[in-house]
């Protein structure tokens, strides 16, 4: 549905150029929920932006649908354009005009008649759950009502593909939750392919099928979610996944434990994450769990857990990290000074 091939933007001053993109490829199947996750200045601001060509790439093709949109003329670009909506993180509403009339508006700048303008705005203000705020104002409601009259708006044009710049980081934690649930809910009754960028990790697990993580304009890891929580080996990308999982353990306990045994990071992919492992290896083996730090994020569709465990019991200890690792369990030897 959305293919990226190579590529580039670069901005051009008087005095400099700055490279914000370098030779990203991406692909995202129809019916999708892709995430691009990274830092401020990473790039993916203006990646997403090259999707429906408010940014021009410098090189490279965006393809949608099959399309070349890099090729077309500016007629044609405007139709594909209409097939792919797009929500910002501060909204866009127009300040002066009801919730009716910021999504009806562009509605009739496309020539749709007064019948049809109306059944779309009245169906879309139900689906994201403000059918009752048609004559509100935007300064009225809420930062998460905003959003959703926003997505309600991108919605009503009854696009295939759907942008998300950002659109959770302005909101607080439960309307956070709330606007993620309406993407999912929006990407499983419609099919919509969804295309996100984000700094946050939880956005990506909680929504998202595949993450690509960005980094000084290029893509330095992409994979389906669960596999970069499990194997990541960019050091961006661990970062993110580690913020997930605080490892701090007390000063005065890493001090009793020092030289008594090793200490290991214990991930749990999936079922997994429900089996009671660490009990199972005290009764088999002559050896002591001291749980240092852990805790269990649910994905999208399944679970990852993150455990730091200190083991006790010299002659049995490597024979208890096997049968963890015998049971599914991916085990890392860490250093104390990394606890």
């Amino acid at each position: 549905m959305i293919e990226l091939k190579n590529v580039s933007k670069t901005f051009y001053s008087k005095k400099s150029a700055v490279q914000a993109l370098s030779g990203v490829s991406l692909n995202v199947g129809k019916g999708e929920v892709f995430g691009v996750i990274g830092y401020s200045g990473a790039g993916k601001s203006t990646l997403i932006r090259c999707v429906n060509l408010l940014e021009k790439p410098t090189e490279g093709q965006v393809i949608i649908d099959g399309t070349d949109l890099t090729g077309l003329p500016a007629s044609k670009l405007r139709e594909k354009r209409q097939k792919i909506g797009m929500i910002f993180q501060h909204f866009n509403l127009l300040k002066t005009a009801t919730v009716y009339e910021n999504i009806a508006i562009p509605l009739k700048l496309t020539g749709l008649s007064k019948t049809e303008v109306d059944e779309r705005v009245k169906k879309y203000l139900a689906v994201v759950g403000l059918d009752d705020k048609s004559d509100a104002y935007p300064g009225q409601l809420s930062g998460g009502q905003k959003q959703r009259v926003s997505i309600a708006r991108a919605l009503s044009h009854e696009p295939e593909i759907l942008l998300s710049d950002e659109a959770t980081s302005a909101l607080d934690p439960e309307t956070t939750e709330s606007i993620l649930d309406l993407l999912l809910r929006i990407n499983r009754e419609f099919g919509i392919t969804i295309l996100l960028i984000t700094h946050e990790m939880h956005v990506i697990q909680k929504v998202c099928d595949r993450v690509a993580v960005m980094e000084g304009g290029e893509v330095v890891e992409q994979g389906s979610v669960i596999d970069v929580y499990a194997q990541s080996a960019h050091p961006t990308t661990k970062k993110f996944i580690d913020s997930q999982f605080p490892i701090e353990a007390p000063e005065s306990m890493l001090k009793t434990i020092a030289g008594k045994g090793p200490i290991v990071k214990l991930s749990f992919v999936g079922h997994s994450t429900g089996q009671p492992v660490l009990s199972e290896i005290v009764k088999r083996f002559d050896v002591h769990t001291n749980i240092l730090s852990g805790n269990i994020v649910q994905m999208k569709d399944e679970s990852y857990g993150r455990m730091i465990v200190h083991i006790s019991g010299e002659t049995d200890a490597p024979k208890a990290i096997e049968a963890l690792k015998d049971a599914g369990v991916q085990v890392e030897e860490v250093n104390l000074d990394d606890v």
